[in-house]
This record gives structure tokens, sequence and C-alpha cells, in this order.
């Protein structure tokens, strides 16, 4: 697992209207575009619903990772696989019964994920490490594209990497990353590199090689 390093673009920054193009113009290589759901309540700002993972689906036959910034996950999630996700992540912090939600998750034959705040401590979501996919660190607060990289959140990518041992997830990174802060991901464990603004801002293929190569 440690060389499964993917470079995956957050469709936050795309250019919506030219969406198509935009798709096409991302690596063939690429596996998995990555979707920031946002409802207005649990992360002030509001983003996508199901209807443009769907649009978005008939565009590629890639990997949907919908992460789901969202109050109540549980309501909301099985409309998201609906129409064409083939991840879903959610925060520790939306759900009363965790166990009883990733096994909804899975039983839909996805891939579940669960996501740490940069303020949630790796320890809060150590019982799960056993049933889940991956781990989404937030190198940044939730909500907006464009933030400045935290380091101190790399701390728990290193743990994350020491608790893995046999288990099988994946650790994931999103916020801030770029050429340099990539390198540092890297380094600590990190193996999922989400990357919006940094990718989509000039050349899509020569950004995302900046990133792989540091």
């Amino acid at each position: 697992m440690e060389k499964d390093i993917q470079i995956i673009p957050s469709l936050l920054s795309i250019d919506i209207k030219n969406l198509k193009k935009s798709i096409s113009s991302i690596p063939s290589y690429i596996k998995i575009l990555h979707l920031d759901v946002m409802d207005g309540h649990f992360v002030d700002n509001i983003t996508f619903g199901p209807h443009f993972v769907k649009v978005v689906r008939e565009l590629t036959s890639r990997e949907l990772d919908c992460h789901l910034m969202i109050e109540e996950p549980d309501r909301y999630y099985d409309r998201f696989i609906d129409a064409g996700a083939t991840h879903i992540s959610f925060h520790i912090e939306t759900t009363k019964d965790t166990f009883s939600l990733i096994k909804k998750i899975k039983k839909r034959k996805v891939k579940v994920g669960i996501v740490l705040n940069p303020e949630t401590e790796v320890d809060r979501i150590v019982p799960y490490l056993d049933h889940i996919d991956y781990v989404l660190v937030m190198s940044v607060h939730p909500g907006f594209a464009g933030q400045k990289f935290l380091n101190y959140t790399l701390r728990k990518v290193k743990r994350l990497k020491d608790l893995r041992g046999k288990r099988e997830y994946f650790i994931q990174i999103d916020g801030g990353i770029n050429d340099k802060t990539g390198k540092k991901a890297i380094k600590a464990g990190a193996q999922w590199l989400v990357s919006g603004s940094y990718i989509f801002k000039g050349d899509i293929k020569k950004n995302v090689e900046r990133i792989l190569n540091g």
C-alpha cells in the first residue's frame, strides 16, 4: 500500500462552465475525482447535490469520491450512491451511530471513509479503523477552496500510518495540496492527495505531475 500514491482532483475548483472539457483535460491515469458536498449547515458553504454527481458520472467512468460535509449523512448517502458515487466519506461529528452508517454504506458496495477535521484527534476514530476503506485528514478547515495548508495536521497522517499495521485503509489528505505540501504529505504517509485550486489553475496535466514529482 505504501506505493499507492494517487492525486485526486477536487471538482470544487473546476471550471463549471466548461465541465466536460475540464474533465477531459484530466490525465487518463487519474482514477478518482473528488466532490465536496456542503449543505450550508455543517460548513458555511453550499456546493453540489446528487444531480451534479449524476452529471459528472455521465461525463466520466472514473471513480467518484463524495465527501459529505453535511448534517445527517445517513439521510442522504443513498442519493449520492444512486447518482454514481463510488466512495462516500462523512465527518465523525455528524453521526450518532457510526458503526451503523459504515455498515449501511458498505452494503451498497461502495468504499466508505471517515473524515478528521483539523481539530479532531485520531483517537476518536480508532474503534472504526478495522471497518473502513480510508481516512480523510483535512489539512484546512472545511468549507472553502484555496486555503493555506495546516502543517500540524501531518502528525495525524503519521499516527494513522503507525496505527495501520495489517489494516487496509488508505490515508487521504485534502486542503492546500500543491507540489511542496504534497511532498510533505507523502513523506508523512498520505497515499491519496486531493487537490483543487492548484491543479485547475493553468495546465492541469503539468500541475498533477508537479505534485507527484514534488
